[in-house]
């Protein structure tokens, strides 16, 4: 009797043992599960509601340059869980550069699927009012991975160029103004590829055919519109000047282009251009060389390049700024007409102490 109570009393422990264990067991699955799920689920992004921030993963980044990067923008709460699901899921081995987006709410597993998959967002490039190619290889190093060398080498190469029909000189007819959505990560050559295409779809044939009426290749069409360009700020005259231009190419007169002179010399605050300014030695002194110069002096506004392909038809060939510094010209069609409104102009300068 006694010895089949001990029995029961030992089998009702090793239940009780068992339940415990199982218990135990279930609790640490729960809490394993708990963890694993937090890992793999929780938020992770460190940014208030309603923003956003960007990542950029430079080209040849390793996993670890990746985690230095978030860590040090701040963007993530728990660099050890993402570490640890980052590597339960080979991230070392799909690793893509460029841009990308992150809001809150974002999980760990949310955005390593996202940087496994380079699923990166375009950025945003704008330019205009850019003269030099090594102001554009600035603006642009600004906005994509490219660096300033990269692209002021590839704007230079002459051999690379010449395959699209363009020169170092000419190139810069290329960029079109406008903004464009490109990927960060895009290199110097990628990126004029780019543009190429963009400069392509610009030329309609329909374009192309009123630059040929004009007497002008695209390129020419171009030029002329970024001398055009830095002669007025009033858009309105933009076509008018445009046709004294085209009418003093088709006479084969000299363009004599105070803006061209001031390219040359390399000094765009000049305000009157003096006669010594005349003598300088350069292609683009449109006072002594013939035609159009060898490229354009800044990047032409969209609204520029159609002034000059709806070119104003008249007889003009001379314009003079007004003395009374509004902004727009007097338009002559005699030597005699330009030369009454062009002192009247060097007056107005003398009186307001306008000397250089």
């Amino acid at each position: 009797m006694a010895r089949a109570k001990r029995r029961k009393d030992t089998s009702g422990r090793m239940r009780n043992l068992i339940w415990y264990l199982l218990g135990i067991g279930l609790l640490v699955a729960v809490l394993f599960s708990m963890d694993t799920y937090r890992k793999y689920f929780k938020a992770n992004i460190n940014l208030p509601p309603h923003k956003v921030g960007h990542l950029y993963i430079p080209t040849g980044s390793k996993a670890e340059d990746v985690y230095g990067i978030l860590l040090r923008e701040n963007l993530i709460i728990d660099r050890k869980t993402f570490e640890w699901l980052a590597n339960r899921k080979d991230f070392k081995d799909h690793i893509h550069p460029g841009h990308y987006v992150v809001s809150k709410g974002m999980s760990n597993n949310e955005i390593i699927r996202m940087l496994m998959a380079g699923r990166q967002m375009p950025v945003k490039v704008t330019f205009n009012n850019l003269r030099t190619r090594d102001q554009l290889a600035e603006k642009i190093s600004t906005e994509i991975e490219a660096t300033k060398a990269d692209i002021l080498h590839l704007l230079s190469d002459e051999q690379f160029l010449s395959q699209y029909g363009f020169s170092c000189d000419n190139v810069m007819v290329v960029f079109i103004p406008n903004t464009y959505q490109i990927y960060w990560n895009s290199s110097a050559e990628q990126f004029f590829l780019r543009m190429y295409k963009e400069y392509t779809k610009f030329w309609t044939d329909e374009r192309k055919k009123k630059a040929e009426a004009a007497g002008l290749t695209p390129i020419q069409v171009s030029i002329l519109a970024s001398i055009v360009d830095e002669e007025t700020e009033k858009k309105s005259e933009e076509p008018a000047i445009a046709g004294v231009y085209i009418n003093r190419l088709d006479k084969h007169m000299l363009l004599q282009a105070d803006p061209t002179v001031r390219y040359a010399l390399g000094d765009f605050t000049i305000k009157r251009i003096l006669k010594k300014h005349l003598e300088i030695q350069s292609p683009y002194n449109t006072y002594i060389h013939p035609g159009l110069p060898p490229g354009p002096i800044n990047i032409p506004s969209i609204e520029s390049i159609e002034a000059v392909l709806n070119f104003e038809k008249s007889g003009y060939l001379y314009f003079c700024a007004k003395e009374d510094f509004s902004g727009y010209h007097h338009f002559s069609k005699t030597m005699e007409q330009h030369l009454a409104y062009a002192r009247l102009y060097q007056k107005a300068l003398t009186q307001h102490r306008i000397m250089k």
